[in-house]
C-alpha cells in the first residue's frame, strides 16, 4: 500500500483555529478539579451529604458562569488587540509601502532567502494590498488576521464543559449515595478519562495523559481535604 504524503491530503492537520478546544479542555478539567476539591474539603470537614450537594451545585453554577464570562472576555480582548495592531500595520502599508516591503524582504533574508529573491517576492506581495497586509501581520505579529478564535465558541465550550466536569463528582450524591470516598473515586475516574480523551489531540499516550490529570486532581483534593479536616476538628464539626 502506497503511503500518500500528508501534503497531498486535504485535511492532514486538526482544526486549531476555532478557539473551542483549549477552553473546552480547560473548562472540563477545571470543573472536575474544582468540584472534586470542594467536595473533598467540605466532606473532610464532616458536613452532611445535603451540604456537600449544595456546595457542589453552587460551585458548578458559579464556576461555569465565571469560566464562560472569563473566556469570552479574554478571547474578545485578544482579538481586539490583534485588530488594533492590524489597523496600525494597514496605515503603515498605506503611508510607507516601500519601507514595509524592505522590512519584509529583510525578514526573509534573515531566514536564509537570497536578497534578490526576497526583494522580488516582497515587491510582488506589495502589489496586492490585502495580501500584503496578511503577510506582514503574520510575519511581524505571528498571527493570521483571518483566523482569530471566536469568543462565543470559547465561552460556550468552556461553560458547558465546566458544567459537565463539575457534575461528575456529584453524581453519586445525586443518586442517593453518601460516601465521600465513592464520590472522590468517581471524580478520579472522570479525571483519568478526560485526560485520556485530551491525548487524542496531542502526541501523549492516553494512559500517561490520564494519569497526569488524575495526579493533579488528587493533589488538589488532598490539600482541600486536609484543610477541611483541620477546620472541622477545630470547629467541632462532626
Amino acid at each position: 500500500m502506497t503511503d500518500t504524503p500528508a501534503a497531498l491530503r486535504e485535511a492532514h492537520h486538526a482544526d486549531v483555529s476555532g478557539g473551542w478546544l483549549r477552553p473546552a479542555v480547560f473548562g472540563a478539567m477545571d470543573g472536575l478539579v474544582t468540584n472534586i476539591a470542594l467536595i473533598a474539603g467540605v466532606g473532610g470537614g464532616g458536613v452532611s451529604p445535603r451540604s456537600v450537594v449544595l456546595t457542589g451545585a453552587a460551585g458548578l453554577v458559579a464556576g461555569a458562569i465565571s469560566m464562560g464570562l472569563g473566556e469570552y472576555t479574554s478571547v474578545r480582548s485578544a482579538n481586539e488587540q490583534v485588530a488594533a495592531e492590524v489597523a496600525k500595520e494597514r496605515r503603515e502599508l498605506e503611508r510607507h509601502p516601500e519601507a514595509e516591503a524592505r522590512e519584509l524582504a529583510d525578514a526573509w533574508v534573515a531566514r536564509g532567502l537570497p536578497r534578490d529573491l526576497a526583494t522580488q517576492v516582497a515587491e510582488a506581495v506589495r502589489r496586492n494590498p490585502e495580501e500584503a497586509l496578511r503577510v506582514h501581520v503574520r510575519e511581524e505579529l505571528g498571527v493570521d488576521p483571518d483566523e482569530q478564535p471566536s469568543p462565543w465558541a470559547a465561552a460556550i465550550s468552556s461553560f458547558l464543559c465546566f458544567s459537565v466536569g463539575a457534575l461528575v463528582p456529584l453524581v453519586t450524591y445525586l443518586l442517593g449515595f453518601t460516601s465521600l470516598a465513592l464520590a472522590l473515586a468517581v471524580g478520579g475516574v472522570g479525571l483519568f478519562v478526560a485526560g485520556a480523551i485530551v491525548a487524542r489531540f496531542t502526541n501523549r499516550t492516553w494512559w500517561s495523559s490520564g494519569l497526569r490529570q488524575l495526579l493533579l486532581g488528587a493533589l488538589a483534593a488532598g490539600a482541600t481535604y486536609l484543610v477541611g479536616t483541620l477546620i472541622g476538628i477545630q470547629g467541632g464539626i462532626g
